[in-house]
């Protein structure tokens, strides 16, 4: 019998990805498309924030991009396409990319619930492009409700409603009125929630508290769950010692198993960090396709983990740099031919909020 152990040192690597299940792909999604990405984000996301821990959506920041690439033209279109990783993709092929890629997700009949929802704010008397405002609708499924950005406070309630109506309640508070000002003309918004129940159910009574080892090596009481049964799990080296030789691959099912959690852990005294910068698209899929079902013991934390995020300085490490400027070109949101220049202008990318907790 295998053990994945979270209280052995040192640490559960908080890298829990949701990986959707063979069957609910579409056929023409390319998978190493969208990991890319979700491997280059994260290592992005780890250098900025240190030792803190790390949530957030790849997909919905790939929407977000989608949605702001509609608009753009020039130097500012090619940025977002190339750091996204659609470069090698028939130009416009990845809106319908990310469209059926929300659509596999969010299945009506699934046992697990995916909301991905899409706003777009435009002010009040300023002209858009009607084709840019269709496609919105079209690949984005994107309400689109006008507003007087001057009625700062107003409008960042009204947003902020949006979201937490869409997110359960789990969201409460994405923007202040500090967001806006009386040169805003644009807002994008764009909600991920998920709701799922393990597949197999840990139980209460097998609860708990244990001394959980961190990456520095102090010590903490943490309640932790257990149970045991069969899983996909594996254990895979990277030819060397920078990972300690082996670490641990556990794929945890949610009900439906269309979704799992995938849990990676270090052997040995072996710190986190260690592991961080092999993850690549290509181990990703080889997570995926190796694990093997087996009885497992599994030990986990309970957790909750909440982050606010503001994406501007990665995003621009990846390359996407003109839109935050005033040298950018989002012309094809009005129409016209010639890029906004103004130094007025204000480029400022949502901020990420993500929350998750654990359940028994």
């Amino acid at each position: 019998m295998l053990i994945l152990d979270v209280l052995s040192p040192l640490l559960l690597l908080l890298l829990s990805i949701l990986l959707p299940g063979y069957g609910c792909r579409a056929a023409d999604i390319p998978e190493d498309t969208t990991a890319e990405f979700s491997a280059r984000l994260y290592h992005q996301l780890q250098a900025a924030g240190g030792q803190e821990n790390i949530i957030f959506s790849p997909l919905s920041v790939a929407v977000a991009l989608g949605m702001v690439e509609l608009g753009a033209r020039g130097a500012s279109l090619e940025q977002i396409r190339q750091a996204v990783g659609f470069s090698h993709l028939l130009p416009g092929a990845e809106f319908s990319l990310l469209q059926n890629l929300t659509a596999a997700l969010s299945n009506d009949d699934a046992r697990y619930v995916i909301r991905l929802a899409n706003s777009l704010y435009l002010q009040e008397g300023v002209t858009f492009n009607p084709e840019f405002l269709h496609l919105m609708r079209k690949y984005f499924r994107a309400d689109v409700e006008t507003v007087d950005f001057s009625e700062s406070a107003a409008v960042a309630d009204q947003i902020n409603s949006w979201v937490e109506n869409r997110t359960e309640s789990k969201i409460r508070e994405l923007l202040s009125a500090e967001d806006f000002s009386s040169v805003t003309r644009l807002t994008l918004v764009n909600a991920i929630y998920f709701r799922g129940s393990w597949k197999n159910q840990f139980r209460p009574e097998n609860t708990r508290t244990f001394s959980f080892s961190k990456d520095d090596g102090s010590e903490v009481q943490t309640l932790m769950m257990y149970q045991q049964g069969d899983f996909y799990y594996g254990e895979f080296s990277d030819g060397s010692q920078e990972a300690g030789g082996v670490y641990q691959v556990l794929e945890m099912p949610y009900e439906g198993e269309d979704v799992s959690m995938m849990i990676v852990l270090p052997r040995q005294e072996v710190p986190l960090a260690s592991l961080e910068p092999i993850i690549k698209a290509p181990l990703l899929e080889e997570w995926a396709n190796n694990v093997k079902r087996q009885k497992v013991e599994v030990y986990l934390p309970r957790f909750k983990v909440e982050q606010r995020i503001d994406l501007r300085s990665t995003l621009q490490e990846l390359g996407i740099k003109n839109i935050f400027t005033n040298d950018a070109d989002l012309s094809a949101m009005t129409g016209l031919q010639e890029p906004s220049r103004s130094n007025e202008r204000r480029q400022s990318p949502p901020p990420s909020t993500c929350l998750i907790k654990d359940m028994m």
